[in-house]
């Protein structure tokens, strides 16, 4: 950093999870923390409780018109963005079939486009800053599983993605992707198949790992001195083996 401002992070899908997890870890670090998210309400309290000009601002990431307006009130309000999470995302499992062809385009809209658009939004902001991309994937996106076609396909798809934005943004971008296993967060509350859902959930409600312990790889990531880079963080609970 060259000014006195604070250091300026984006985060989407602010509202809950590892997203809400993260905007607490780089705020207590001194960050003011760009919360995006659709549910405003959620995101307003969790600005105003931050404190060190936080802001919210409601925006979904498959409407590009709307970030464009949040980048532009960011570079006005906070004067830029030094760190970009891109942590939206849905996990809509199930078996493989017409009948989940709305989620399949909800997943690869929010999961893909979604981050690659939130991406070239603010590109230009993170330049000017040298600053860090941060992309939530998944393990998923290493492992395939049956009834997690497409989800799995969008992560693998930020994985190729990633590498290629690392290699063409150094030295000026730092680019991390972190995989997480399973996650105590409200991942599995969308999923719309519902035997499929009921199996998740059981399976989450045993999760250990929390956003916070996500969060904590996060922030220790873009406190690296710019010297270093780290590039990819696979983490899983102890217990699970895919």
């Amino acid at each position: 950093m060259t000014d006195t401002r604070n250091p300026v992070a984006v985060i989407t899908g602010a509202s809950s999870g590892i997203g809400e997890a993260t905007a607490r870890a780089l705020a207590a670090k001194g960050h003011a923390v760009a919360l995006l998210a659709r549910r405003l309400d959620r995101i307003s309290a969790l600005a105003s409780e931050l404190g060190n000009g936080s802001i919210a601002i409601a925006a979904d990431v498959t409407d590009r018109a709307a970030l464009v307006a949040a980048a532009e009130r960011i570079r006005t309000e906070l004067g830029g963005v030094d760190v970009l999470v891109n942590n939206a995302g849905i996990m809509l499992l199930g078996p493989f079939g017409s009948d989940q062809r709305d989620d399949y385009r909800t997943m690869i809209e929010t999961n893909l486009l979604g981050t690659i658009t939130a991406t070239e939004v603010f590109l230009n902001q993170l330049k000017n800053g040298s600053g860090d991309l941060i992309n939530i994937s998944s393990v998923a996106g290493r492992t395939a599983r049956a009834g997690n076609g497409v989800y799995a396909a969008t992560k693998w798809g930020i994985h190729g993605w990633s590498e290629s934005m690392r290699q063409e943004l150094l030295p000026d971008v730092r680019v991390t992707l972190i995989e997480p296993g399973a996650v105590a967060t409200e991942l599995p509350n969308h999923i719309t198949y519902q035997a499929t859902k009921k199996g998740v959930q059981d399976a989450y409600n045993q999760v250990e790992v929390t956003a916070e312990d996500i969060a904590e790889v996060i922030e220790f990531v873009v406190s690296r001195p710019r010297r270093l880079a780290i590039h990819e963080v696979l983490l899983r609970p102890a217990g699970q083996k895919l």
